[in-house]
């Protein structure tokens, strides 16, 4: 019975190795063959179906077929079924990454933005701070020349009397009056 095994038992039953597949699609079709055979568990197209997969053999008549083409159409729903599922993850995961590269991008412009709002301030400023400079430094020079002017004034009319001083400085005022709106207007 051993020699019998060996060869075909059903004359539908071919080699599997002389289908001209590769060793992974020869692997895949026995797999095929074992899952069919342990699908119909009892039945008398399943135990062929599993003692010709052991054999190495394919069983090529109508049923064994179609069931064998029914189980990798089941299979490849399947695998399709999980490549959707996993292309959806795939781009809910991207537009993720997408939303929070926008919001980074959004709030990174916005820090920007901020950032040459505060240098323009501060070159604004820094401006502002220069020119008070400037005018500060013209109010010292002219509170330098007035007090030198009260201490000439008061040099000058330091051993006089009082009403003398006072038409000296009166005389005096005018004088300087004159020369001072001059240099304000300058």
């Amino acid at each position: 019975m051993s020699s019998s095994q060996h060869q075909a038992p059903n004359p539908n039953a071919v080699p599997d190795t002389q289908l001209g597949l590769t060793e992974d699609q020869v692997e895949l079709l026995r797999h095929g063959q074992q899952a069919v055979a342990a699908a119909g568990a009892g039945s008398t197209s399943s135990r062929a179906a599993s003692r010709a997969s052991s054999q190495g053999l394919l069983l090529m008549d109508t049923s064994s077929l179609t069931a064998l083409g029914r189980h990798f159409d089941r299979v490849m729903q399947s695998i399709q079924q999980r490549l959707e599922y996993l292309m959806e993850q795939s781009q809910i995961v991207t537009l993720s990454v997408y939303d929070r590269a926008g919001n980074l991008i959004d709030n990174a412009d916005a820090e920007i933005a901020r950032y040459h709002d505060i240098m323009a301030q501060i070159d604004e400023l820094e401006l502002d701070f220069d020119r008070i400079a400037q005018i500060r430094e013209i109010v010292r020079g002219y509170r330098q020349r007035a007090e030198e002017l009260e201490r000439e004034l008061e040099r000058s009319g330091g051993g006089s009397s009082s009403s003398k001083r006072d038409r000296h400085g009166h005389s005096s005022h005018r004088s300087h009056g004159h020369s001072s709106s001059g240099r304000r207007r300058a």
